[in-house]
């Protein structure tokens, strides 16, 4: 597995990833918007507060996006994000691996604090994945999400560099 910035080349692909209903009904960007154009993709690799990887297998076949979004260096903190694109390696545990490293990016490299995520809660991959990884979960913020027309749950979770630490790989 491995892990690697985000080039302009890979923009179509991950935008294309995103713009599917399938991975953007997960997704919030802020204002309601779930899908990325290409064109928001490329602003949004290009700002500071994000940190966008794309996730691969050793050959370089690409499955998928990790990313660090709303890093807020005085207060060390940041989000963690993520969709598995390539669909036919779901469950082999590449997207938690994915995730790891990039927080490992996090608390290693940024010298980030804390990592908060959220997800919808009945998106039981992305909760066994969070949980498996050490996040914790804080509370929830109710039915927030438009997911097929019923507002969701969304579980919010955070991870401590020392906790991370603390878990190992």
């Amino acid at each position: 597995m491995q892990l690697r910035a985000l080039e302009t080349a890979d923009i179509p692909l991950v935008a294309e990833w995103l713009n599917r209903e399938e991975n953007y009904r997960w997704l919030d960007f802020g204002g309601g918007l779930q899908a990325l154009s290409a064109a928001a993709l490329r602003v949004m690799n290009q700002r500071d507060i994000h940190r966008l990887r794309l996730f691969a297998l050793d050959d370089g076949g690409p499955l998928g996006i990790v990313a660090l979004s709303n890093i807020n260096m005085p207060s060390r903190s940041a989000t963690l994000w993520y969709v598995l694109g390539n669909k036919p390696f779901e469950g082999r545990g590449h997207t938690k691996q994915a995730a790891r490293k990039m927080l490992e990016e996090g608390f290693g490299e940024l010298g980030l604090h804390s990592v908060n995520a959220w997800v919808v809660e009945t998106n039981q991959a992305s909760i066994r994945i969070l949980e498996r990884i050490g996040f914790r979960l804080l509370g929830m913020q109710r039915e927030c999400h438009l997911l097929d027309g019923v507002l969701r749950d969304r579980l919010l979770y955070d991870l401590l560099a020392t906790e991370f630490r603390a878990i190992g790989p």
